[in-house]
């Protein structure tokens, strides 16, 4: 049977709570609801499918990740779009950072399948926001403040059952 993986960098709780409000405001106004489902996130490598006897060669391969890397912060400022017609995408948006962009390059040394362009970014709003609810809830968090940061620990790695379960995780060592 195939399960669903990503690997993940996941904020606080209390600001995936924060993020979550953004959430709400897009569901009730926006008619967006499917962001509801996912906890605020940013991806490392997006979900693939695989075999679940494959489950211990997916283990293995994120443990080899190369985690020595020491802490440190994201900073997350304002909002950002992917204007795509077909399927608009709204995000907090995190400010350029070179630890999270060497840290996604382990990621690829061991995850190197398929191609994924990284544009790191924290999604609040996708799937079933029209390109119409899109450019309304636009016009308003173009110029939203949201300001924060917060420390990455570690990264983790995630199996779909019926919703995402953390199924291991890999801290930051330097």
């Amino acid at each position: 049977m195939k399960k669903m993986y990503f690997i993940a960098i996941y904020p606080p709780q209390e600001m995936i709570e924060e993020i979550k409000e953004f959430k709400r405001d897009l569901a009730i106004h926006y008619g967006n609801s499917k962001a509801l489902k996912n906890e605020a996130h940013i991806t490392l490598f997006p979900p693939f499918s695989r075999e679940r006897e494959m489950e211990n060669d997916i283990h293995t391969a994120f443990q080899k990740i190369n985690t020595e890397i020491t802490p440190f912060e994201i900073e997350l400022n304002g909002f950002g779009s992917f204007p795509n017609p077909k399927n608009p995408v709204l995000f907090v948006q995190p400010e350029n950072n070179p630890h999270l962009t060497e840290l996604y390059h382990n990621v690829k040394q061991q995850f190197n399948f398929g191609t994924y362009s990284f544009h790191p970014h924290i999604t609040v709003g996708y799937r079933d926001l029209t390109w119409e609810n899109y450019l309304k809830a636009w016009e308003k968090y173009a110029s939203k403040e949201y300001k924060t940061k917060f420390l990455v620990e570690k990264i983790l790695l995630l199996r779909h059952d019926g919703h995402w379960v953390p199924i291991a995780e890999k801290k930051l060592t330097k």
